[in-house]
């Protein structure tokens, strides 16, 4: 149990697309790190996974944003897109429940690309560790390609 806390552990892309820095997020609370810190995703792909091993602790009845909690005791909030709760739950589709177990890659939700983006909303997603006082580093991929369930997108150590 001890070696958990030195070695270094990571976050696979929950979805496909592009690494942006959390400071340019076009949303303050996000963006001056008001919910955590992180990393954001420009995506190109339509289909959320689980970032790492945990349990989706909490689904946003919109279905805009997810919680999970990690196996290690962080907590992760994904967030698709920007003002995307305007839209009450259209253009996304929940593929899995609110309390279910799950490992990296596991596809969470599906989005419609492009009825969200007809509505003019930004779809950068940013991936915020909500409980900042666990982690005692952070390291982000920023400017990188990845895709969904595969690339590493960010590393951190727990305290």
């Amino acid at each position: 149990m001890f070696g958990l806390f030195s070695k270094e552990l990571k976050l696979i892309a929950p979805i496909s697309g592009k690494t942006v820095d959390l400071s340019a997020v076009p949303d303050p609370v996000f963006a001056e790190k008001m919910t955590g810190d992180g990393i954001a995703i420009d995506p190109t792909g339509d289909l959320v996974v689980a970032p790492a091993d945990g349990e989706l602790t909490l689904v946003f009845k919109t279905k805009h944003a997810l919680a999970m909690t990690l196996s290690n005791g962080i907590e992760l909030l994904i967030h698709i897109g920007m003002d995307t709760v305007s839209l009450d739950g259209e253009g996304f589709e929940l593929l899995c429940e609110q309390g279910t177990k799950v490992k990296a890659g596991t596809p969470l939700l599906k989005i419609d690309r492009e009825f969200i983006k007809s509505k003019n909303l930004p779809l950068v997603t940013p991936i915020v560790i909500t409980n900042m006082d666990s982690v005692k580093s952070l390291n982000p991929s920023i400017g990188q390609s990845v895709e969904a369930g595969k690339d590493t997108i960010l590393t951190y150590k727990t305290k």
